[in-house]
């Protein structure tokens, strides 16, 4: 896998940190994104390379489509300088943030900026790479054990990776042809920064999960990361337009 090229968006912290750790240990280059955390990323990379691995990281908002021809262009002058390039080879569409209010306490503001990030912002930044993906490869795209199990406060989330889950199908019967593979990622509540890192830090939470969870115990990032490295091998090369939930079995 020496040759292939994966780019991990919010590769800074949690998950997408996670997930560029363990496309590298399979011996793919990584191309990390971040939205502020430029040390964050750059301490990535650094450890990525001190494994004798092969990163670089951009900056890049998720939530502003006007960026992403610029951030194309970015990427295209990585690729060529850093590995001799015009294309790569997965995207993984990680990119996100939390948020927890109930339905009629849910306000536009809030429901436009998730709409921009998690959906307008995942369709138009893989619209805008796709000339630079390369045939045979894949994208991945992370969802939420949140669109089979409910919980309140998450309705204007959960209904934003339900539309992420759609997409990613007609992604898979539209790129199928240049045999690209798309397939969804669906976590559980895992113990990262995420959602300001509640799960991390609340020890009754965790208990809660964990005595929610089939497994007994609150999912960590590296539960999930693996899993999504394994889609963008030829491990997995005959899985497609699937939606595989990393949730330890939660609430079953």
């Amino acid at each position: 896998m020496t040759n292939k090229i994966a780019l991990v968006t919010g590769g800074s912290r949690g998950l997408g940190r996670s997930t560029a750790f363990a496309l590298a240990q399979k011996g793919l280059a990584v191309v990390i994104t971040y939205h502020s955390q430029q040390e964050q990323a750059a301490a990535v990379v650094a450890q990525i390379e001190q494994n004798g691995g092969q990163a670089a990281a951009l900056q890049l908002d998720t939530g502003v489509t006007a960026s992403f021809a610029a951030f194309a262009e970015q990427l295209t002058a990585v690729l060529t300088e850093k590995w001799q390039r015009q294309n790569f080879d997965f995207l993984v569409n990680n990119a996100g943030f939390g948020l927890e209010a109930g339905f009629a306490e849910t306000t536009e503001a809030q429901f436009d900026s998730l709409m921009n990030v998690h959906f307008k912002g995942v369709y138009f930044l893989t619209q805008t790479l796709l000339p630079l993906l390369a045939d045979q490869g894949g994208i991945v795209n992370v969802s939420s054990g949140l669109t089979r199990f409910t919980t309140p406060g998450g309705s204007a989330y959960a209904a934003m990776k339900g539309a992420i889950e759609v997409l990613s199908r007609y992604l898979a019967k539209e790129l199928g042809p240049r045999g690209i593979r798309v397939n969804t990622v669906a976590p559980g509540l895992m113990a990262t920064d995420f959602g300001g890192g509640a799960a991390k830090d609340n020890d009754q939470l965790r208990g809660f999960i964990g005595s929610a969870t089939t497994l007994g115990r609150i999912g960590e990032a590296e539960d999930v990361s693996g899993v999504i490295a394994a889609l963008c091998t030829d491990e997995l090369k005959w899985v497609d337009a699937q939606r595989i939930e990393a949730s330890g079995g939660m609430f079953l």
